[in-house]
């Protein structure tokens, strides 16, 4: 992924992702979504430092997604619709989208349609 800034705004998250966008923001969650979605994930509302989840996003934003932790899914969602769109809008091509989201590219491209 880039740190580039992307060309137009990212879509607006769906219900099922929107509290984890809110707590990290657009790029950390949709790099927290792309590396523990699926999972089912334990967040405290005081982590200790030692876990993946942590490291990943850091201690502040861990303990602020921990604060909403009863609000949110036990399972981290897949949100694949939305993450395909919000890859499109860091430039990355249909293709690309399909590889890194292990779908096919017909199914990403009716996702951007």
């Amino acid at each position: 992924m880039t740190d580039q800034l992307p060309v137009r705004p990212y879509p607006k998250p769906t219900a099922q992702v929107a509290l984890n966008v809110e707590a990290l923001g657009f790029d950390m969650a949709i790099t927290f979504l792309l590396q523990f979605g699926g999972a089912e994930l334990y967040i405290t509302a005081t982590p200790k430092g030692r876990s993946e989840f942590e490291a990943l996003v850091g201690q502040e934003r861990a303990a602020a997604l921990g604060k909403i932790e009863h609000k949110l899914q036990r399972r981290v969602p897949l949100a694949k619709r939305w993450l395909a769109q919000c890859l499109a809008v860091r430039g990355l091509s249909a293709n690309a989208v399909a590889r890194t989201l292990r779908v096919t590219d017909v199914s990403v491209r009716s996702w951007l349609k």
